[in-house]
C-alpha cells in the first residue's frame, strides 16, 4: 500500500471517537507495520520533561527492554534532544545506538509537536539496511500532524 493511500485510513483511525488515544496509537502502529514490508517495529515513545526521559507507549512488533530512554541516549533520545527527524541507514554505524535486537539494521524516528513542544515521537525499527527514504520522513511526519490532533 503507498503512503497516499496509507493517509486517509490514519486520518480515519485518529477521528475515531469510539476509541481511546492508547487504542488510536496501536492501531496505527498495527497499521503502519502490517502495511509497509520495511517497518518490522513500530511504536511511540512519549516524554517527561521534568525527568528528561522518554516513556514506551503502544507499539507492535518484539518486545523491547527499553521502556524508559534518557533524552539524548540512542536514537530516540536523541531526537528528544534535538526535535529534528533522525533517519539512521545501519544502525551499525551509530556510536550513540541502543541495540535493541541484533536484527534491526536500521531506524527512522520523527518527532511528535503538540502547540510547538516535542511530546514524542514515532520510532520505527527495520531488518533491511538503509530502507527509508525522504517519502518515509514527509508520511511519518503527516501521521504524527494527525495524531497530535488527539492532544
Amino acid at each position: 500500500m503507498t503512503f497516499e493511500e496509507l493517509k486517509p485510513k490514519v486520518t480515519d483511525i485518529i477521528s475515531n471517537s469510539n476509541i481511546s488515544r492508547e487504542e488510536k496509537l496501536l492501531k496505527t502502529c498495527e497499521l503502519l507495520s502490517n502495511s509497509i514490508d520495511y517497518y518490522n517495529w513500530v511504536g511511540f515513545y512519549f516524554a517527561n520533561h521534568e525527568t528528561k526521559t522518554l516513556h514506551l507507549g503502544p507499539y507492535v512488533g518484539a518486545e523491547t527492554d527499553h521502556t524508559v530512554i534518557p533524552f539524548g541516549k540512542g536514537i530516540c533520545g536523541q531526537v528528544a534532544v534535538s526535535n529534528a527527524n533522525f533517519v539512521v541507514p545501519d544502525v551499525a554505524a551509530q556510536d550513540n545506538y541502543i541495540a535493541c535486537s541484533f536484527t534491526v539494521k536500521s531506524e527512522i524516528v520523527v518527532p511528535l509537536f503538540v502547540n510547538g513542544e516535542n511530546i514524542g515521537q514515532i520510532d520505527i525499527d527495520s531488518h533491511v539496511l538503509n530502507p527509508f527514504t525522504a517519502e518515509d520522513e514527509r508520511f511519518l511526519e503527516f501521521v504524527c500532524s494527525e495524531i497530535s490532533k488527539m492532544y
